[in-house]
C-alpha cells in the first residue's frame, strides 16, 4: 500500500499493483537519463509536459525503482496499462505530483490543479 506522505503512488502494470516513488536515488537516476543540471531543471522539464513515451517509460521505471521494484524503462514500455497510452499518462502525472506537487505540468500538457 503507497504512503501518500511519502510520495508514494500505486499503479497497476500488465495487472499487478506496484508502488512507485521517486526517492532521492530515482530523482538522481531521472537527471542523468535526462541530461539535466540540476533538480530545478529537471522539475522544469516536466513541467513543460512535453515528454515522449520513452521519458515516460524512463520515469516509471524510476518511480519503480524508487518504490522498490527494479523494472527498466525497456520493460515498462511492453507493459499494459487498464487505460493505454492514458493509463501511463496518468501514472507518470500522479507520480510528477506526488514528487513535486500539485501546481506542475502534467505530461499531457494540461494544468493540474
Amino acid at each position: 500500500m503507497a504512503n501518500h506522505h511519502r510520495g508514494e503512488i500505486e499503479a497497476v502494470l500488465d495487472g499487478q499493483t506496484y508502488v512507485l516513488c521517486l526517492t532521492l536515488g530515482a530523482l538522481a537516476e531521472l537527471e542523468s537519463a535526462f541530461k539535466a543540471s540540476s533538480l530545478m531543471a529537471l522539475a522544469d522539464r516536466f513541467e513543460k509536459g512535453q515528454l515522449t513515451s520513452h521519458d515516460i517509460a524512463i520515469l516509471i521505471s524510476c518511480g519503480l525503482k524508487g518504490g522498490g521494484t527494479d523494472i527498466c524503462a525497456d520493460v515498462v514500455a511492453t507493459m499494459k496499462t487498464e487505460n493505454g497510452l492514458n493509463g501511463f499518462i496518468d501514472i507518470a502525472t500522479s507520480l510528477l505530483v506526488a514528487t513535486f506537487g500539485k501546481a506542475q505540468t502534467s505530461t499531457a500538457g494540461n494544468k493540474t490543479e
